[in-house]
């Protein structure tokens, strides 16, 4: 009897036993399934990113050349002067006096200013008349009807006209000149025209009976011609 319960217990904690491994095998695998996923999806995830590599560390940076080496400089040595020799006995120095002449003083000779030039001598005078120039014929012969200028005939002008002329010692008048006017330019450009082409005077003389020039007033009356 207790043989047989020993043998009933004994089987119960080999079944026991066998039981224990067959859950820890089925745990075995169920871990070891699960992290056989999980270990492949994270590679998956893993492949799916390009991992770029760091970029190389710039090269270190040469150090700085050394400064050239000075030179050594040194003051150079002082040296003294040599000592001053005095002489006790300096010799005599014979000062020459050279005698000045006098300034000589040159005077300054101030040159007068130059004359002003002479005035230009003053025209002769006019020899003195002794026979006055006279009219050759009548002057109203020179200045009848005929001798009216149609432009002051159709502008019914009329008038007095004063001239004077420049007698030349031929008698002839060489210039004409109205000092009084009529009014009318036809009337005292037809008197100077006349007169310097018709009318003629007996020259003036000087005291010597010499034929001079001389001036003559020449009045002039124009009235309209009557039809």
């Amino acid at each position: 009897m207790a043989y047989a319960d020993q043998k009933a217990s004994s089987g119960k904690i080999v079944a026991l036993i066998i039981v224990a491994i067959i859950h820890a095998a089925l745990g075995y695998a169920l871990v070891t399934g699960l992290a056989y996923k999980y270990v492949k999806a994270a590679s998956e995830k893993l492949n799916t990113f390009d991992v770029e590599e760091p970029p190389p560390p710039p090269p270190p940076e040469e150090p700085p050349p050394p400064p050239p080496e000075q030179p050594d400089l040194q003051p150079p040595p002082v040296v003294s002067p040599p000592p001053i020799v005095r002489n006790p006995n300096p010799p005599v120095i014979a000062i020459r006096t050279v005698p000045i002449p006098p300034p000589v003083y040159t005077p300054t000779v101030i040159a007068a200013p130059p004359a002003p030039p002479a005035p230009p001598p003053a025209p002769p005078a006019p020899p003195r008349v002794s026979q006055r120039a006279g009219l050759k014929g009548n002057a109203g012969q020179f200045f009848s009807d005929d001798a009216y200028p149609p432009a002051a005939v159709r502008a019914g002008a009329s008038g007095r006209v004063v001239a004077s002329l420049d007698v030349g010692p031929d008698g002839r008048v060489s210039n004409c000149t109205v000092t009084s006017s009529s009014g009318n330019n036809d009337l005292d450009s037809t008197t100077c025209r006349i007169a310097r082409s018709r009318v003629r005077f007996t020259p003036a003389k000087d005291d010597s009976g010499n034929n001079i020039a001389s001036k003559f007033t020449l009045p002039v009356t124009w009235r309209l011609p009557e039809d």
